[in-house]
């Protein structure tokens, strides 16, 4: 089609006025047109040039309209919690008498710590004076925040990240969605089965994948995470260009060790990959042997940009903050081998498309790393995993085999069944709300994912609830 039309315009702008025409099949040719100075277009004996030119105005009439990106409609219907959120309603509707415990999304229930609130309120007293308010601030964030970050997160636990390496931002979901922006479409990506969402997700938007097949999408690598190698997903067997990892890693819970990590850090050494390194959830590790950062395995600074949130640890879901890292010494290469420092591109494109978290938002999230923060912050983490061993010990004593729940705010139970029929059954029969593991990929089909974040009388209730159906 796009051949005919090139030929027809072709036509149309012939100017000397000796076009030919070739009957198909015989090869004869006509004279030019006296009207008109331009080719026929003839098939089988007949003038068509009426039939042609109709055909050719309803391309030029569909190349005239806006088109989407198509990449969109690769895409499931909804994206995980909104589905869940559909049915809860849904439920909600038909028995508004039945009282539900979420256990489902890892939204944070307790208050802020009293340290950010009072320094909350103190930057906006600042905003209400024109001697101390403050317009538009830097985008990559305001320096007394990062060096707060780089300080107390990477400097204190061996890691030598830099202030100016750190930007800040709205949440490491953004982050993590939007990093894959500055990488090229024609990548090769490696994700855990299962996996959070968003990080299949924004690739098929870029266009990296093929067409959703049997609970996968071609073109992508899936790395199997399951209960035969403690949800640590193998090296992939052939080289990729991008790896995404989480840990302590939602939704299973588990939890890597610094030598099984440097494995991955030297594979992407090995093959010039980038590794994008999730470590929300850092700040429940119990586990002093654990690495908190990618940062503590030697080489990482080169091949690993890191993503972190307050959401979970200062309970920021609502006001929104959190930080990616981007060494300096990270590079990735164009299409003739040139290093290019990721440092300087995703600076690029934050500074364009991003006006930066709210300054009294950033004195709030600074807090956390005063002395009373950190106390404060310590005691709503471990109310936290008081409810997760809660829900960790009753799963084992009803015979459930579980992972997570030790250095994570999250338990991945294995319930041997269908994991949205499950859903709709505890739902139904408990009035309680989990998670599907099969939205977050195909090894997640036999699993749910219970969140500990609630408070600890509710998930007395949810598991009292749990032992009257199991």
């Amino acid at each position: 089609m796009r051949l005919l039309y090139v030929i027809y315009r072709a036509c149309v702008k012939h100017e000397c006025g000796r076009g030919i025409r070739r009957e198909p099949g015989n090869g004869k040719q006509s004279k030019p047109s006296i009207l008109t100075g331009r080719c026929h277009f003839i098939i089988n004996g007949k003038n068509v040039d009426g039939i042609f030119k109709n055909f050719i105005d309803k391309i030029e009439e569909a190349a005239a309209m806006i088109r989407i990106n198509e990449h969109y409609l690769k895409l499931q219907a909804s994206y995980l919690f909104s589905t869940i959120a559909k049915r809860i309603s849904e439920f909600q509707t038909v028995h508004p008498e039945r009282e539900i415990v979420r256990l489902g999304i890892g939204d944070a229930t307790r208050a802020l710590p009293e340290s950010c609130i009072t320094a909350f309120h103190a930057a906006v007293d600042e905003m209400a004076a024109d001697a101390t308010f403050r317009g538009y601030g830097p985008e990559q964030g305001y320096l007394f925040l990062r060096e707060s970050i780089a300080e107390n997160d990477f400097k204190n636990r061996g890691a030598n990240i830099t202030a100016d390496e750190i930007f800040i931002s709205d949440g490491a979901k953004c982050d993590t969605g939007n990093f894959q922006e500055i990488l090229s479409t024609d990548i090769t990506v490696a994700v855990p089965d299962p996996v959070y969402p968003v990080y299949v997700d924004t690739n098929v938007m870029a266009g990296r994948t093929g067409d959703f097949s049997g609970g996968r999408y071609q073109n992508i690598v899936y790395l199997e995470c399951r209960e035969d190698n403690g949800f640590i997903p193998s090296l992939p067997g052939k080289p990729v260009d991008l790896i995404y990892l989480c840990f302590p890693n939602n939704p299973t819970g588990a939890t890597i060790t610094r030598d099984q990590l440097a494995l991955w850090v030297d594979f992407a050494r090995k093959n010039k990959a980038l590794i994008l390194f999730d470590a929300a959830y850092e700040a429940f590790i119990r586990d002093d042997s654990l690495p908190h950062s990618i940062y503590e395995i030697p080489g990482a600074r080169e091949v690993a940009v890191e993503f972190r949130s307050f959401s979970k640890t200062a309970g920021f879901t609502g006001t929104r903050c959190a930080f990616t890292v981007v060494p300096k010494d990270c590079m990735a290469f164009d299409g003739h081998g040139n290093r290019h420092a990721l440092h300087a591109l995703w600076n690029r494109r934050h500074s364009t498309k991003f006006n930066g978290v709210s300054y009294p938002v950033q004195r709030a999230a600074a807090a956390i790393y005063t002395i009373a923060g950190k106390r404060q912050v310590k005691e709503i983490i471990d109310s936290y995993m008081k409810n997760a061993d809660l829900i960790r010990r009753e799963m084992d004593g009803l015979g459930f085999s579980c992972v997570g729940g030790v250095n994570s705010p999250y338990i991945w139970i294995n319930v041997r069944q269908d994991s949205w029929e499950f859903f709709d059954e505890l739902l139904n029969k408990a009035g309680v709300v989990c998670t599907p593991g099969a939205g977050f990929g195909v090894c997640g089909d036999q699993y749910v994912r219970l969140s500990a974040f609630n408070s600890y009388a509710n998930v007395e209730k949810a598991m009292g609830r749990f032992r009257n159906i199991y």
